[in-house]
């Protein structure tokens, strides 16, 4: 009997040791994953920074694609202001043959290559404490070595550890509201100036309409 015990007691730590190394081994490859996106970005390479975003962000960028598409002012004005902007980026730097030709995939590719998603969101950031949770997992979001209170959500897809950009849109939103109302502008004519500093033009009133009418 005693040594059934001891024979069942080795066991035990020897299953909980092979789980903690297990789950240090997965904490690496979430971080990973967000220095490879990172690493791609950086090098304006969307089809390498593709391979490490989930199929949420694919699907925001579809349903973005499909706004910019279709979307008249009078929707355009019931968007989020990240929302908003996403689609007027769309509608002023890009030409309607290439918006047409997209899908969701391919305009994330297209935004990574061009510069609309830009360098300053990873440049100093990265991710610290990891937490998993089956096949979802977030880490917090470092910014310029300082802890924050937000996470990046990352989930399991095809065996790979992906990030959902998604999940960090919130802070973003709320972000841009509180620099919008300190410009003491308008929401519109603060994104339109962005837009100009952006791009070198101003945004031209077809910037309201559908591309497909």
């Amino acid at each position: 009997m005693t040594i059934k015990i001891k024979t069942f007691g080795i066991l035990f730590l020897l299953i909980i040791g092979q789980s903690a190394c297990g789950q240090k081994g997965e904490e690496k490859l979430v971080i990973k994953t967000f220095e490879n996106y990172k690493a791609a970005i950086l090098n304006d390479k969307g089809e390498d920074a593709i391979k490490f975003i989930d199929s949420r962000t694919i699907k925001y960028y579809s349903d973005m694609l499909e706004l910019v598409k279709t979307a008249d002012s009078t929707k355009i004005e019931t968007l989020s202001i990240l929302d908003k902007l996403m689609v007027f980026t769309i509608r002023h730097q890009t030409s309607q043959e290439d918006i047409l030709s997209f899908d969701g995939k391919s305009l994330l590719i297209y935004a990574i290559e061009s510069g609309m998603v830009g360098k300053n969101s990873v440049a100093n950031n990265s991710i610290g404490e990891v937490t998993i949770n089956n096949n979802f997992a977030k880490g917090q979001f470092i910014t310029n070595k300082q802890k924050t209170p937000f996470y990046f959500h990352f989930y399991k897809e095809d065996n790979q550890w992906k990030i959902d950009l998604t999940s960090i849109f919130p802070v973003s939103v709320a972000a841009f509201e509180q620099v919008a109302n300190e410009s003491e502008m308008n929401q519109n004519e603060y994104l339109f100036l962005l837009l100009e500093m952006i791009s070198g033009t101003k945004p031209r009133s077809e910037i309201w309409q559908p591309i497909i009418k």
